[in-house]
């Protein structure tokens, strides 16, 4: 045998004699602690079994009117004033003390095209 194998015998001989590879201890049959009793449960998955659209996903429920709505002429409008606005794309925090100048805010002169 080569020496580099007898040093790797003899370290994976070492290591399992130091414990390095060692199974993990059987603790037996752990004690349940429950708090609910046979019937509570069985009373409780009674219910649960009986309870209405238990097999729909919520993705699938149709949800109601929101409380305020808005016109959808009042949506657009505000849809255009944030494509229109110059700092959509501007993150806060990359400029000092977390605001954007006063030169790249809405300043129609700076958003304005040459005229040709």
């Amino acid at each position: 045998m080569k020496t580099s194998k007898i040093f790797a015998v003899a370290a994976l001989s070492f290591a399992a004699l130091t414990g390095a590879a060692h199974a993990e201890q059987y603790q037996g049959v752990l004690d349940f602690q429950g708090q609910l009793s046979r019937a509570e449960v069985q009373a409780q998955a009674v219910a649960a079994a009986h309870a209405p659209n238990q097999n729909i996903n919520s993705s699938s429920v149709a949800l109601s009117a929101p409380a305020n709505p808005r016109t959808r002429a009042a949506v657009q409008a505000e849809a255009v004033a944030a494509a229109h606005d110059s700092t959509q794309n501007l993150n806060r925090s990359s400029f000092a003390d977390s605001q954007i100048p006063a030169t790249l805010q809405n300043n129609p002169a700076a958003t304005s095209q040459a005229a040709l």
